[in-house]
């Protein structure tokens, strides 16, 4: 493929997969550890709380992405989670690992991926020419998802084979080569540098420390609401609020499935459901460049989109063989493949390239800010109610968010992807006039 002759995106694209593979491997050791030490539902409802309530943090993280290296931030992002992965084995070897210590190293693992996959996305429009931002998108869902089917698929098996702590050793591994590989990107610096043409003023004042400090730091803070507010003062919100009340549906979902894997038969059935949910994932970043969905208003799709999601997801438990419960419960996760390359689509193609960083880690962080609720509330359901009931119950929820979607008319009024550009973006917002100058 010709976007594979860019040095840059295949070193990039290469450290995703190996990066992609231990964050893969991880999140079902991870889960089925905290459950087989901790025992209980709670414990993993716990754990999912952890690994998301970390998104908060990207609210603030965003303009540190558009104002620091992203090489370097991705090699240290690396190396940190490699180090901190080593203490689970540790742990484990020295007789003193605890559901209270694999608690712990949860939540800094997923704030490092909070600064991590939001300095990919940026580096995307740095190496790449427009034209080709939605193969690039398309190929890093790909990877993504399609990591996560082999590593799925594997999984149960590695889990009873090598046990969940050998995978800690493994995935450490795969984050230090792909820190090694992020050394050798060579990524161009935005010509639009908002935090240089805002601290030129204040270099006036030579002997005043304070001065370009507090500069830095209004200037800091001026550019996280300017990433808020290209994603929430935009009728694109819309989405955005329906998205966090799928996402904590999903977060439910996810806290109670070992449980419902393991009344299906254990580690095995856990491994070959995260693989079917990775397979429909998959498809549908595949397909959506050939699907033609860049012409497609983005509320109907979306609408349409998880109206069909959220009624497979409740059909899902009521497969009478395991293998049909498997397929059926992969299928939900097609249009949210299909709608994860369209989205990041419309933001590269809408928001200004300096912004980048900010809005993607703003969306990221609003978007799943309710997970660690929904992770609470499955978790703590799953004790008082079979874990198939709590899997039905979110179907239903997302259901009604296709339904309403369909029905709120500004949502259907949302432009098709081919529409979108940085005016429209400029133009939808009701703080476009005062805003106009950094757009």
């Amino acid at each position: 493929m010709e976007i594979f002759k860019n040095r840059n995106f295949t070193l990039l694209f290469v450290g995703r997969i190996l990066t992609n593979i231990g964050d893969s491997l991880y999140a079902v050791a991870a889960m089925w550890l905290v459950y087989n030490l901790g025992g209980s539902t709670l414990y993993t409802g716990l754990a999912g709380f952890l690994s998301i309530l970390p998104r908060v943090i990207q609210l603030f993280s965003g303009p540190i992405t558009d104002r620091v290296p992203l090489r370097g931030l991705l090699v240290y992002t690396q190396l940190c989670q490699a180090l901190l992965l080593l203490i689970v084995p540790f742990a484990y070897y020295f007789d003193f690992l605890t559901v209270g210590l694999v608690l712990s190293i949860t939540p800094i693992l997923t704030t490092l991926n909070m600064w991590f996959y939001p300095a990919q996305l940026s580096a995307l429009p740095k190496i790449l020419d427009k034209k080709q931002l939605s193969q690039g998108n398309s190929l890093f869902s790909i990877a993504y998802q399609g990591i996560e089917v082999a590593c799925n698929a594997v999984s149960g098996a590695l889990i009873i084979v090598l046990g969940a702590v050998s995978l800690y050793l493994w995935n450490s591994l795969g984050f230090f080569i792909g820190a090694l590989l992020f050394t050798q990107l060579r990524i161009r610096t935005s010509n639009t540098n908002s935090t240089n043409d805002r601290e030129k003023p204040a270099d006036k004042n030579e002997g005043n420390h304070s001065v370009p400090a507090r500069n830095h730091v209004k200037s800091y803070i001026s550019d996280m609401k300017e990433g808020i507010r290209l994603i929430v003062a935009t009728p694109l919100s819309r989405i955005l609020f329906g998205v966090i009340v799928i996402n904590a549906a999903g977060g439910a979902t996810f806290t109670v499935m070992p449980a419902f894997a393991n009344s299906l038969g254990g580690a095995d059935i856990y491994g070959f459901l995260l693989m079917s949910q990775a397979c429909g994932s998959l498809l549908g970043a595949i397909l959506a460049p050939y699907m033609k969905l860049e012409r497609v208003r983005l509320g109907y799709l979306f609408a349409t989109a998880f109206c069909l999601a959220g009624t497979v997801w409740f059909l899902s438990i009521f497969g009478h063989y395991i293998w049909l419960v498997v397929l059926v419960y992969g299928l939900v996760w097609f249009p949210g493949g299909v709608t994860n390359v369209i989205v990041n689509t419309v933001l590269q193609k809408g928001v200004p390239e300096k912004n980048l960083g900010t809005v993607f880690a703003a969306a990221s962080a609003i978007s799943g800010i309710v997970m660690p609720l929904g992770n609470l509330i499955g978790g703590s359901l799953g004790v008082i109610a079979a874990s198939s009931t709590v899997i039905a119950g979110c179907g239903i929820t997302v259901l009604i968010v296709g339904i309403c979607w369909l029905l709120d008319p500004v949502t259907r009024r949302l432009p098709a992807v081919e529409q979108v550009d940085t005016s429209w973006f400029a133009s939808a917002s009701p703080a476009s006039a005062s805003a106009s100058t950094s757009i």
